[in-house]
């Protein structure tokens, strides 16, 4: 049986690129970014745990899914620090995350970006559905 929520990794011959899905906007969200952290290997400390808190706008969902995880990125690459905890409210082009982690104890490859080839987020079999190509 396969699962509500989930993601997979899709071949692609120079980017990583993964397909994600989940019955709403906020689990799509959250599939997305842990897919993103699989793929990278982040690997965090079991403490201190951490909350941020951030909020985002967007003119669409898509480029609201952009910049959520360019931010992940930014605050992983600034601050060292990765989430494996998610609350998110999305509506009408803004997100509101309040997010729960650790500091990274490992990171086996660098994404550069996330880019917008081939995103669109689309109802389909298994509820909202999205593939992401990651700039690596």
């Amino acid at each position: 049986m396969e699962h509500p929520a989930g993601f997979i990794e899709l071949h692609h011959t120079a980017d990583w690129e993964i397909e994600v899905w989940a019955p709403d906007l906020p689990g799509l969200f959250e599939q997305a970014a842990i897919g993103m952290y699989a793929l990278s290997g982040t690997h965090l400390y079991t403490e201190p745990r951490i909350t941020r808190t951030f909020e985002l706008t967007a003119e669409d969902t898509e480029g609201l899914l952009v910049k959520f995880l360019a931010e992940l990125l930014f605050l992983g690459e600034q601050y060292g620090l990765a989430f494996d905890g998610f609350k998110l409210q999305i509506e009408a082009g803004s997100l509101r995350a309040q997010l729960h982690g650790a500091p990274m104890t490992e990171q086996n490859k660098e994404i550069k970006a996330v880019t917008y080839h081939k995103l669109a987020i689309q109802p389909g079999p298994r509820g909202l559905e999205a593939r992401i190509v990651f700039d690596v």
